[in-house]
């Protein structure tokens, strides 16, 4: 079983998935939507990875933070969540996002996720909040949601005409903070002295 990738981003396929080379070996990983937007070819990466194995195929599934995967593998053991439906939802909603969204009982926002109705909104209500560990993952994401940031500040400076490799050294020097605003005020101050 493959627990966890670490590489070079070789090339990205829509929609979410990635081949990222370890040790000369390329392997294809499906990630979230966040996590695809921080991966541009030839940068270093680290994964954790679910490896989901069926009789006709063997897919990886990959996640920035080990709190990202934990809330993956409960999605995929709840009744009616295939691996796909889980990665909507994650490409939805952050593990603190999907608690704040079921301990407020909010079953309207579950039907943002393609593929989820009312009905399947209301069940799946039910089975997270007797599923999901609540408070661990209130606590852990810290690191989850340093990575949305990122990739916030990343998304904005390419619309705004950055380069790739512009972004990559501007993000490289960032001091990492949970506040995208800042992040893009620090990088844009940074590659505007680069450009004069």
């Amino acid at each position: 079983m493959i627990g966890s990738l670490r590489g070079i981003v070789l090339e990205r396929f829509t929609p979410s998935t990635v081949l990222i080379e370890v040790a000369g070996v390329g392997y294809l990983c499906s990630v979230t939507t966040s996590t695809f937007a921080e991966l541009e070819p030839t940068v270093s990466v680290f994964l954790h990875v679910h490896h989901h194995i069926r009789e006709d195929a063997q897919t990886l599934f990959g996640f920035s933070s080990r709190v990202e995967r934990d809330t993956f593998n409960i999605l995929i053991a709840t009744h009616g969540i295939g691996p796909a439906m889980a990665m909507a939802i994650l490409s939805t909603y952050s593990p603190t996002a999907l608690v704040t969204v079921v301990t407020s009982g909010d079953t309207q926002a579950l039907t943002v996720v393609p593929g989820v109705g009312k009905k399947t909104a209301e069940r799946l209500m039910i089975e997270l909040k007797s599923r999901l560990n609540l408070e661990g993952i209130s606590a852990v994401d810290a690191y989850g949601s340093v990575q949305s940031a990122a990739a916030d500040v990343r998304e904005a400076l390419t619309a705004l005409g950055y380069g790739p490799e512009e972004i990559r050294e501007a993000m490289r020097q960032l001091t990492t903070a949970d506040d995208a605003e800042t992040m893009l005020r620090d990088a844009l101050a940074m590659l505007g002295a680069r450009r004069a």
